[in-house]
């Protein structure tokens, strides 16, 4: 034993690799192969194989089977033996992908060198496989008749100590032998004829059922369940049970207590003999009797209170009383006991884990306030001022917690301790009650804190007269000379102007950057009513500019709109016109800029500041048209008539050649009933811009104001100076509504008083004339045929409705007009739907013709025609986004109960349309839902504004 070696000194098992069981692989690398060598060809393969088997002398199957069986059942040739005197596979089994395996790849060890132990392996493996198909063999053979032994068979089996007989060497003929899936299949029948289904065994009666009849079938009795326990076990399913509510279990506890009752004099006993056998309940009497029994209480206590304060007697106090109540009732209601227990563990924990926090010390010190025990928090807040001296949130809580002498007690304590708090000074000082005491406790505190601005001004607000305040101010503004606050206080009270103008000076020395003090200066200026608020002005902006301390934009506007707010108009426009463009280039929009501005001023109730931005805008860009519109709109809006006189005069002064500046003046003269001012301005427009709109805007004042004559004059003026087809329009407009006065002496009369047909005549005269000129405008046609029309003149009318639409085929209203002459004045519904067909062929896609389309069918009664009109007219390549569409289909198309849905469906498709939101808004008001109604009626107003305007 001790000549054998240690482990680690052993040598190595074959084929060990270090680590394998802890999941190394060895791998093997080209130096443990050597060089790679190329291997024997296949003709070199089977000359070895052949000589091999010429050595060993194996040809076929072993001894026994070799000599017994040539062929199989199917006759099948034994294939060659190998050289190793194994028989060769079929190529179908080798070509068998189930029993290939997936990790060989094919040849790779083909070239490699084929030594006697791989052939040994080959033999061996061989053997075992020939030896499974053996064994397979003769299990698959099995015999049908009992085999008796003969001597000459049992011989060679009784010489080698065997009982079963031997087989003859060879059998050509299988037909006594049957296969073992033959015997299964035996054995199976036997079984199912041994053990039948109950399906089999009720086969018979099954096929006996095809011959009964049909009353026979009818008397077969229903299925039922004849047992007894499954019959008790529904009944006690049907039976059920319910939970007692708590009100009956406490009825049932209190029907037999005693209870007390306050009984109103005059009530009678009937209803407590009809209540006494304790069946009924009447809350109403018991809220009586509970508010009778709270008011005899509160009686009990207000006289307790009056002997209390006679020294009569000692009772609780009404006052306190109601508050310790509800604070009882705040306390049940809202908490519960357990959370206020959970959170008071939580915040101990807390304070013991830091005793140095007082936050936690204060929510504790709340929670138990909260909870109802006012003495635990004091005690709490004790120990925090304790440990945490210097906490001022510790000692203020603490002074909260506390009243009266205890609270001055605890103040004490606190400002000794932070004698430079000045939240614990004003506390302390908020903790006396008379004034002298306060300003005691003020003085104290300043004497430590000379630099405080907050105890400054809580001593100057307990001043009872001016010049002592002025003296405290004084004092503080030389203790303090950078506080604004102080020194605009302190200038406010000064006796005279020269006097605060000096603090001022002194305040802007001292806050060189800070912009208050300037615009305290303006202020001053414009409240004495001095000149000098705009000079004041640019010289601050001018110092802050140097001193780099310039506020934004923004910044500005929000300081000139607060000086409006306070009442300092001209200090607010002063820094409007001084600021306004500080920190704009000359190539950024500014003029956009600034009227957003103004607008945003509007909207916060700022119209000077809006008044001073346009003036801004107005004295930068004079000939700026919408500045001044803008202008004249806020002064018709939020001003006075004169001042929008005055912007109006200023404005076509500066912007002559503005019609609509001019027309705007005269509207407003003429509005605020100076008819003659009006002409003046007109009179003033025509030496100016002698325009159309100027004599159309002349020509309606005049007809306003019956002066027939005078507007026909300037209708004829306008004709020949500005012959627009606008004017030829508004003549013949004029010439049908105004006839000429003709006497009934007067030729063209024959003696009648009737001046139509004249009047008729002079407007065909003057649009045919008009037509001449411009015969592409569709107004003329339409006016012409009108005419036509109103004479009876049919054929007439249609001549120039079908010349106009030839002329003007993109005029929709026109083709409107001459459908509805056929269908109307005509009656012809085919020539109507010939012109409509005509214009939705030159004006695709057009839901107005749409529109009339449908309604011409449904007019005519066609209720189907006008159905598939709407269908092809909703298409998606139509007109399916058309509000008017949608909204004639739910109305007119579709019964009452298809609104609704139909107007969601449409609300989907057209999503946003002021005709489809109306209609929906119709549909609720229909169905009497007002709130819905007026939703959807407000949307389609937000939509469109315009719509339904005249």
């Amino acid at each position: 034993m001790a000549s054998r070696k240690d482990f680690l000194s052993q040598q190595a098992p074959e084929n060990y690799v270090a680590g394998l069981g802890r999941g190394a692989t060895g791998f093997t690398t080209r130096s443990d192969l050597g060089p790679a060598r190329e291997g024997p060809s296949e003709d070199q393969i089977k000359e070895a194989l052949a000589k091999r088997a010429a050595q060993l002398g194996v040809g076929g199957y072993p001894a026994l089977y070799h000599a017994q069986i040539d062929t199989d059942a199917k006759g099948f040739q034994a294939p060659t033996p190998s050289a190793y005197g194994a028989v060769e596979k079929k190529e179908e089994d080798d070509d068998d992908e189930r029993f290939q395996d997936p990790e060989n790849e094919v040849g790779l060890f083909a070239t490699g060198a084929y030594d006697r132990e791989d052939d040994e392996a080959d033999r061996i493996y061989q053997d075992i496989d020939e030896h499974m198909d053996r064994r397979r063999k003769a299990r698959r053979l099995v015999p049908s008749f009992p085999l008796s032994p003969s001597p000459s068979r049992t011989s060679a089996s009784e010489a080698n100590g065997l009982s079963y007989p031997l087989l003859p060497e060879q059998i050509a003929d299988l037909s006594p032998f049957a296969h073992r899936e033959a015997r299964e299949k035996q054995e199976r029948e036997d079984y199912e004829a041994k053990n039948p289904k109950i399906q089999q065994q009720f086969a018979d009666l099954k096929r006996s059922l095809g011959g009964i009849t049909d009353e026979q079938w009818q008397n077969i009795p229903e299925v039922g369940d004849l047992t007894g326990k499954n019959r008790r076990t529904k009944q006690n399913l049907r039976q059920r049970f319910y939970a007692v509510p708590d009100s009956v279990i406490a009825g049932a506890r209190n029907s037999t207590e005693m209870g007390t009752t306050v009984t109103d004099g005059a009530q009678t006993n009937d209803s407590g003999a009809d209540n006494a056998d304790g069946t009924m309940t009447n809350f109403a009497d018991i809220g009586a009797a509970r508010d009778k029994v709270l008011q005899v209480n509160l009686d009990k206590a207000a006289i307790g209170s009056a002997d209390a304060n006679s020294g009569s007697a000692s009772t609780i106090d009404p006052k306190g009383y109601l508050t310790s109540l509800s604070k009882t009732e705040l306390k049940s209601a809202n908490y519960d006991i357990g959370d206020v227990k959970r959170v008071e563990g939580l915040l101990q924990s807390v304070i013991k884990t830091n005793s140095r926090h007082p936050p936690g010390y204060i929510a504790l010190a709340r929670l138990h306030q909260l909870a109802g025990k006012p003495v635990k928090a004091r005690d709490v807040m004790s120990q925090c001022c304790s440990l945490n001296p210097r906490s001022e949130d510790a000692w203020l809580e603490n002074i909260g917690l506390n009243e009266g002498h205890n609270a001055k007690v605890i103040a004490a304590a606190a400002v000794k301790e932070n004698p430079e708090s000045t939240r614990l000074w004003i506390r302390a000082t908020e903790l006396e009650t008379d004034l002298q005491s306060k300003k005691r406790v003020l003085r104290r505190a300043l004497d430590l804190l000379p630099k405080s601005v907050v105890l400054w001004k809580q001593l100057v607000q307990l001043s009872q007269d001016e010049s002592e305040a002025r003296l405290l101010l004084s004092k503080a503004c030389s203790e303090i000379p950078a506080s604004i606050e102080l020194h605009l206080a302190l200038a406010r009270i000064v006796e005279t102007v020269d006097e605060a103008r000096k603090v001022l000076n002194t305040c802007r020395r001292a806050n060189p950057k800070n912009a208050e003090v300037w615009i305290a200066a303006t202020r001053l200026e414009e409240q004495v009513g001095s000149k000098n608020t705009m000079n004041i002005m640019k010289r601050g902006v001018q110092s802050l500019a140097n001193e780099n301390a310039m506020l934004k934009r923004e910044e500005w506007i929000e300081q000139a709109e607060k000086c409006e707010e306070e009442g300092a108009v001209l200090t607010g426009q002063s820094i409007i016109r001084e600021t306004l463009s500080y920190g704009l280039d000359e190539d950024d929009d500014r003029k956009k800029l600034f009227m957003e501005d103004a607008q945003a001023s509007i909207s916060r109730g700022r119209y000077e500041i809006a008044r001073a931005i346009y003036a801004y805008i107005l004295r930068i860009w004079p000939t700026s048209k919408s500045g001044w519109e803008a202008s004249a709109s806020l002064e018709k809006t939020h001003g006075k008539k004169e001042d929008l006189w005055n912007v109006l005069e200023k404005a076509v002064e500066a912007v002559p050649q503005a019609d609509d500046l001019w027309i705007q003046y005269a509207n407003e003269k003429y509005q605020s009933g100076d008819v003659d001012g009006a002409r003046i301005v007109l009179g003033k427009a025509f030496n100016q811009s002698p325009s159309e709109n100027i004599y159309l805007e002349a020509i309606n004042l005049e007809a306003k104001n019956g002066q027939i004559q005078q507007a026909r004059d300037l209708l004829s003026q306008a004709r020949q100076e500005a012959g627009t087809d606008r004017v030829w329009i508004k003549s013949v407009a004029f010439a049908r509504t105004h006839p000429e006065e003709l006497s009934p002496s007067s030729p063209s009369t024959n003696g009648n008083s009737a001046t139509k047909q004249p009047a008729e005549n002079t407007a065909l005269t003057l649009v045919t004339q008009a037509l001449n000129l411009y015969p592409s405008n569709w107004k003329l046609w339409a006016q012409k045929a009108q005419i036509y029309e109103s004479l009876a003149l049919l054929p007439q009318a249609r001549e120039s409705y079908n010349l106009g639409t030839r002329a003007c085929p993109r005029a929709v209203t026109l083709w409107l007009l001459y459908s509805r002459l056929e269908e109307f004045s005509f009656g012809s519904l085919v020539k109507a739907r010939s012109v409509l067909d005509r214009a939705r062929s030159a004006n695709p896609k057009n839901d107005r013709l749409w529109l009339e389309t449908v309604r011409l069918e449904r007019r005519s009664g066609n209720l189907t025609a006008a159905k598939n009109l709407m269908a092809r007219a909703l298409q998606p390549g139509e007109c399916h986004k058309s509000g008017i569409l949608w909204s004639e289909r739910i109305w007119h198309l579709e019964p009452r109960t298809q609104r609704k849905p139909l107007s969601l469906e449409a609300v989907k498709v057209v999503e946003s349309d002021p005709t489809l939101f109306v209609t929906v808004a119709r549909v609720f008001w229909a169905e009497r839902k007002l709130e819905k109604a007026i939703s959807w009626f407000e949307k389609a107003v937000l939509l469109d504004s315009d719509v339904g305007d005249t």
